[in-house]
């Protein structure tokens, strides 16, 4: 599975500790989409609503400065474009979307743990897909998160999350792995900058096209949002959105995968889930009740176990290719 599992090329990891930092700041700012996103679906817009303003926003943001100070970076060649537009589609707004959907449905901390769910999806298709006998030791990893998410979804009740949520999560997760696979291909040969501009301006036309801004209530914007003790407008989170959670959080995140190849980045990024549940917990009330929050621990370890072993996968489907 040289795509999926392939570590980035030599030149690109020269830097490890600082690829880590990035990752763990993307990670951070990556975490604060949900409690800064929620609010303003709270307050009238629609899940499609917010993803539309935050990427139109922000593409145009990128595409500004990029313009400016670094416009080479905006050239495109002919055999660039599939990439760009599948990582602008998965990687931007299929993640965005689905993860807003999932986000406006069910607890924040629950949605973003869906998503992380993405390193057991790439296992399993690459052990049916591309054939790639997994280890032991990634199948056990495989069995933990899926026994986390059943704890997580308290599937015993019936499923008592919301089952479009549920499922919009699961859709995260897989755009999700096309963040992550996607941008460490088109990082090996473009600037993180310029990757993640041209792929947030495809992934604003794509959303765009499923919520018209001639669409939004505007006039909702000055309205106040619960956020934990404060009540700010919704247009000064959507902007914290915009920049922080957005701008930063991809452009930190692809430079990091110029550092760490994708397995790395992806394990370090497990952050992510515990930011967005703190920060849920401790601005929307959203709690996890005992066993949620132990099925988070087991999803978060199969994860990590999964990650952890994708190295030996690497190396095998390497020497397969070879023979």
């Amino acid at each position: 599975m040289t795509a999926e599992l392939a570590a980035a090329p030599a030149q690109h990891v020269a830097h490890r500790g600082r690829g880590i930092t990035l990752i763990l700041l993307a990670a951070v700012f990556f975490g604060t989409s949900g409690v800064l996103g929620k609010p303003a679906m709270q307050a009238g817009l629609s899940p499609e609503q917010v993803a539309a303003i935050r990427i139109g926003l922000s593409a145009i943001v990128l595409l500004g400065l990029v313009a400016v100070f670094r416009p080479k970076l905006l050239k495109v060649t002919k055999r660039e474009w599939p990439l760009l537009l599948a990582y602008g589609s998965l990687g931007v707004a299929g993640v965005q979307l689905m993860y807003f959907l999932a986000a406006g449905r069910i607890p924040v901390g629950i949605a973003i743990l869906l998503e992380f769910t993405s390193p057991v999806l790439i296992a399993l298709w690459v052990r049916f897909v591309r054939r790639v006998r997994l280890p032991r030791a990634m199948w056990a990893g495989i069995a933990l998160a899926m026994t986390g998410l059943v704890l997580v979804a308290q599937v015993w009740e019936g499923l008592s999350l919301d089952v479009v949520g549920l499922l919009a999560g699961l859709g995260a997760a897989v755009c999700s792995a096309g963040y992550f696979l996607l941008g460490e291909r088109g990082v090996a040969d473009r600037d993180p900058l310029g990757m993640v501009t041209w792929g947030m301006t495809i992934g604003a036309v794509l959303v765009c096209a499923v919520a018209p801004p001639w669409t939004i209530p505007w006039g909702v914007l000055d309205a106040p949002a619960s956020f934990g003790p404060w009540e700010p407008p919704v247009w000064s989170l959507l902007i914290a959105l915009v920049l922080i959670a957005t701008v930063l959080a991809y452009a930190t995140g692809m430079a990091a995968l110029r550092h760490l190849p994708a397995s790395v980045a992806s394990v370090v990024g497990l952050v992510e889930p515990l930011i967005a549940a703190t920060a849920a917990w401790l601005l929307l009330g959203e709690a996890l009740s005992w066993i949620q929050a132990a099925g988070a621990v087991v999803l978060l370890t199969g994860a990590y176990i999964v990650q952890l072993n994708s190295n030996v996968v690497q190396t095998d489907s390497t020497l397969l290719e070879a023979s």
